[in-house]
């Protein structure tokens, strides 16, 4: 069996309808890998650990955070 993991970032406008514009998004997403073999197998959420930043005398250190990233699986 073969994989592929997308990350997926909807575009939101926070004027307009947020959970439309999204579904949308995601719906053409979701068309264009059916289109081209993928078959969808679920939503993934990953937790990444940045690392921190350091600089000379402290200035523009960033310190150490965690983030999250929405992927979506495929199957091909």
């Amino acid at each position: 069996m073969e994989y592929k993991v997308i990350p997926f970032v909807a575009s939101i406008d926070s004027k307009n309808g947020i959970s439309n514009i999204e579904a949308q998004q995601l719906q053409s997403f979701l068309t264009i890998q059916n289109n081209t073999g993928g078959r969808y197998v679920r939503p993934k959420s990953v937790t990444p650990f940045v690392q921190p930043k350091s600089s000379c005398f402290r200035r523009g250190a960033k310190p150490s955070f965690t983030t999250t990233r929405q992927m979506i699986v495929f199957q091909k």
